[in-house]
């Protein structure tokens, strides 16, 4: 096991990528610290382990006994290559052409999705990868690894089917909104509030016991049409046309909405929030797409509470105040008033005749292109050439923003020159 340990090496080491391509100075400080803490602990386990074999009760302990330690000791060893393995798709990916520098530039998107107007918490660093699949995903920041320990970045998995194209941006900022959502702690309290108004509502109980069933989700969902608008409720539209069964499929157990209601709260919530006749076209064409003729009577009837008591659990979601905000809601620290359609539409033609689209914040830029591809004012080519451009543009500023601030202030350098050493010296190399 020593042996094999002595073969990990940090990534800076082993994997090749262009500058902009990396992961931010902060991600990667706090992936290679973690590795080389774990393996640390697990190089002094081991040296334990043999030392006391060479003790009088090391040499006066029975086999089973001694193979009992032995396998103990094995399991972590085992944990720390697999907490590796998590994080190695991060960093590998980011040695592939074209696709490292993507990488990059949605790993800054998803810092500007996270980042609210109010300082309440510290935005943890985050890193992005691709992998098979339609749904994406998140291991949030400050959740247990497999084998024990905390992740210290967050770690976004995006479909490489929505790489570069329509719906990117809707599925990055709806798993950054689970994180966001543990960062304000939003889920819990809507939970409890969610279980009373199923306790007051009567025949509509079922109804509010899946809003909170699904409320984690719909949180999430929340956090991506209130940031980007439109786009996210199109994004999640290209996810969920599925087969008529699975569109109008419920399972007792799954924290995903029912994908019909899905799209129906997205626009609900979007007309809450931007107010524009686009909701209610987007809602019945999902509507003319699905219809609701030929259901089994109970799936009918389950689908009719859920429309009923939609207006009333999206007012109970807007007006929610997370005790981290003090008194405010989610809605009053976004910003709304940068997002409204209106808005979106009228920036258009100002950046496609006079630029702009670079020098504003991610997530308003995929505002307006996911805007402009809900009025058909811009077409799937522009917009696959756009995104690639934009991504590429985030994650070259970036790495210059970086080099500059350790040009400017030798500290930053330091640290994380410090941090470097420290990596490698556990590992035996420094």
């Amino acid at each position: 096991m020593l042996t094999r340990l002595a073969h990990v090496r940090p990534f800076a080491l082993h994997e090749t990528m262009v500058p902009a391509a990396a992961v931010s100075v902060p991600a990667q400080a706090a992936i290679e610290r973690y590795l080389a803490e774990g393996r640390a602990e697990l190089r002094g386990r081991i040296r334990s382990f043999l030392a006391w074999l060479a003790t009088p009760e090391g040499q006066q302990t029975s086999l089973p006994d001694a193979h009992r330690r032995f396998t103990f000791l094995r399991l972590r060893f085992n944990s720390v290559l697999s907490h590796f393995d998590v994080f190695s798709s991060v960093m590998t990916q980011r040695s592939e052409h074209g696709i490292g520098v993507w990488l990059s530039g949605l790993d800054v998107a998803a810092r500007d999705a996270l980042t609210i107007e109010r300082g309440v918490y510290e935005v943890p660093p985050i890193v992005c990868y691709l992998d098979r699949g339609v749904g994406a995903a998140i291991r949030r920041a400050r959740t247990r690894l497999p084998g024990g320990g905390e992740t210290p970045v967050a770690i976004v998995r995006v479909p490489r089917e929505r790489m570069v194209g329509s719906g990117i941006a809707s599925s990055l900022v709806h798993e950054v909104g689970h994180q966001a959502a543990a960062l304000l702690d939003l889920v819990n309290p809507l939970r409890l509030r969610l279980q009373a108004e199923g306790r007051a509502a009567g025949p509509a109980a079922g109804a509010w016991h899946l809003w909170e069933l699904w409320i984690s989700e719909i949180v999430a969902d929340f956090w991506s049409v209130a940031t980007i608008g439109v786009g996210a409720t199109l994004g999640l539209m290209g996810v969920l046309s599925l087969p008529r069964a699975f569109v109008f499929r419920a399972v007792t157990d799954d924290p995903h909405p029912i994908p019909w209601v899905r799209v129906q709260l997205s626009c609900a919530l979007g007309q809450a929030l931007y107010p524009d006749p686009q909701w209610a076209r987007v809602s019945r064409a999902w509507s003319s797409y699905y219809p609701l003729d030929g259901l089994q009577e109970r799936q009918r009837a389950v689908l009719e509470r859920l429309r009923e008591t939609l207006p009333a659990f999206v007012a109970l979601l807007l007006r929610h105040q997370p005790s981290r905000l003090a008194g405010d809601t989610v809605a009053a620290v976004l910003p709304l008033g940068a997002r409204t359609p209106a808005r979106l539409r009228a920036l258009l033609p100002e950046w496609e005749t006079r630029g702009g689209w670079r020098d504003a914040p991610p997530t308003l830029a995929f505002a307006v292109i996911g805007q402009a591809r809900a009025d058909g004012r811009m077409t799937p080519e522009r917009e696959g050439r756009l995104v690639a451009d934009l991504l590429q543009h985030w994650a070259l500023r970036t790495t210059i923003d970086a080099s500059e601030a350790c040009a400017l202030d030798p500290a930053p350098r330091r640290t994380f020159r410090n941090q470097a050493v420290a990596s490698l010296a556990a590992t035996g190399v420094a």
